[in-house]
């Protein structure tokens, strides 16, 4: 199986492919679309939609893990812009027959450290060591992504956070 974690954003939006076999985990890409905050709104929408495809055709994934929205009343634009972001990716998806799973950011921290505040750095050092790679990631939208789409597998495979003590 694979799944497709994103971590939407109008100006950097992270990706992260793995593939489960049993209880394997492989990454199979990762990165950043990313959009110039000079164009307009609509074009920044149209590319991250058409970088989107062409990576939804190529890794074909079964199911995409998306990021809730969240929103703080001191930043509430930022939420706006991210919600553009995100009908985008659930518009790509469906266009291309993939199921989304959406999670908030503190339920895929604590699926994947066990802690629900863990910060960017602990986040991407988990990563780093979960797919034992040999270099650590250091794109917190790369590490968000990847964390969503391993949290994802760990939720689906265990029906609840791998450190939860049931």
């Amino acid at each position: 199986m694979r799944i497709i974690g994103i971590d939407p954003g109008l100006g950097i939006t992270g990706y992260g492919v793995i593939e489960l076999k049993g209880s394997r985990i492989k990454l199979i890409e990762a990165g950043i679309i990313k959009t110039p905050h000079t164009l307009p709104i609509h074009v920044r929408l149209k590319n991250i939609y058409k970088e989107l495809e062409k990576l939804l055709k190529e890794f074909k994934p079964n199911i995409m893990a998306l990021e809730e929205l969240y929103s703080h009343y001191a930043h509430p634009k930022t939420s706006i812009l991210m919600a553009h972001a995100r009908g985008v990716v659930c518009l790509a998806s469906c266009i291309q027959g993939i199921e989304v799973r959406g999670f908030p950011a503190k339920r895929i921290k604590k699926a994947v450290t066990g802690n629900g505040n863990a910060t960017k750095e602990q986040i991407e050092k988990m990563i780093t060591g979960l797919l034992n790679l040999k270099n650590q990631i250091n794109q917190p939208d790369v590490a968000d992504a990847l964390a969503l789409a391993i949290g994802c597998s760990y939720i689906d495979n265990f029906g609840l956070n791998r450190f939860d003590q049931r």
